[in-house]
C-alpha cells in the first residue's frame, strides 16, 4: 500500500497543486507530464515513561503507558467505651486526728465535708446495718449514720456519740424508738467488732448539746430527730459497752 509522506506531499504543492491520481499497481504518482517518485519512511517515536520503584530510582520503560490504582485500605479499631452513671464514692481511709473534745455544732450544716467511712453500724432488732462515716453535717448524713468529731471510737473509754436521719436517705435510725433496755447495737472498725448494750431511751429539745459529753466508761449514744418528720425534739438511745 501506498504510503505518502509530508515532503511529497510539500512538493506537490510547490508545483501548483496539480490534481493527482494514486496509482493501483505501484508507488508512483502521475501527473499530466511530471513523474514524481517519492519515498515513504515509518517514523517510530520512543516515548519515556517514568517509573518509581520502590527504591526512589527513576528508569526508562518502552512499554504502553499503564495506569495503575492503588487501593489503600484502612483499618481503625476504637477502644469500646463505658458510660457510668454519676454515683457518690465513699472511701475508707485512716480516721485523721481526733479533736480532743467534742466539736461544736457546724454552723454550716450543709457545707462540704469528706465523705470518711469509719467502718459499719448495725442494729440487729430493727435490720440496719449501715456504713459509719465521720461527721455530723447533713451533707454527710444523707449518705449514712455519722459519728460525732471528736468523741470517744467504738471501744474506747468514753462517748461514741452517732447521728442518722429517721425519715429522709433511707431513714437509718426511723425506728429506734423501739429499742429497749438490754438490745443490741453493734460498730465494726478495722479493730473489729464491738457490741453496745441499750440502757434506755430519753426525748431532749434541741439545744441538749451535753448529750455528746465525754464519760469515764465505755458508752455510746444514738440520737436522731424527733417526732418522725419533725425537727422539733431529739430522740436519744443511750448504751453501754457489753460485758
Amino acid at each position: 500500500m501506498l504510503m505518502v509522506g509530508l515532503p511529497a506531499l510539500l512538493a506537490v504543492a510547490a508545483l501548483g497543486a496539480v490534481p493527482f491520481l494514486l496509482g493501483s499497481g505501484d508507488d508512483a504518482v502521475r501527473t499530466g507530464e511530471v513523474v514524481t517518485t517519492s519515498t515513504s519512511s515509518t517514523t517510530t517515536t520512543t516515548i519515556a515513561e517514568q517509573v518509581f520503584t520502590a527504591a526512589g530510582v527513576t528508569v526508562e520503560s518502552t512499554a504502553a503507558p499503564t495506569t495503575s490504582t492503588a487501593t489503600t485500605t484502612t483499618t481503625t479499631t476504637q477502644a469500646p467505651t463505658t458510660t457510668l452513671a454519676p454515683t457518690t464514692t465513699i472511701t475508707t481511709e485512716t480516721l485523721p486526728e481526733q479533736p480532743d473534745a467534742p466539736i461544736a455544732p457546724p454552723a454550716d450544716p450543709r457545707g462540704a465535708e469528706d465523705q470518711i467511712q469509719l467502718g459499719g453500724i448495725s442494729i440487729p432488732k430493727l435490720g440496719v446495718d449501715a456504713p459509719l462515716l465521720e461527721g455530723i453535717r447533713l451533707t454527710t448524713l444523707d449518705n449514712g449514720p455519722g459519728h460525732w468529731p471528736g468523741t470517744a471510737m467504738p471501744g474506747e473509754i468514753g462517748n461514741v456519740v452517732v447521728a442518722a436521719h429517721r425519715t429522709s436517705h433511707g431513714g437509718p435510725f426511723r425506728n429506734i424508738d423501739q429499742l429497749v433496755a438490754g438490745d443490741v447495737v453493734v460498730f465494726t472498725t478495722d479493730a473489729g467488732e464491738v457490741e453496745y448494750t441499750v440502757t434506755g431511751t430519753q426525748i431532749v429539745n434541741p439545744d441538749a448539746i451535753w448529750i455528746v459529753d465525754p464519760t469515764d466508761t465505755p458508752t455510746a449514744t444514738l440520737f436522731a430527730c424527733h417526732p418522725p418528720g419533725s425537727v422539733a425534739q431529739r430522740i436519744v438511745v443511750n448504751l453501754e459497752l457489753s460485758s
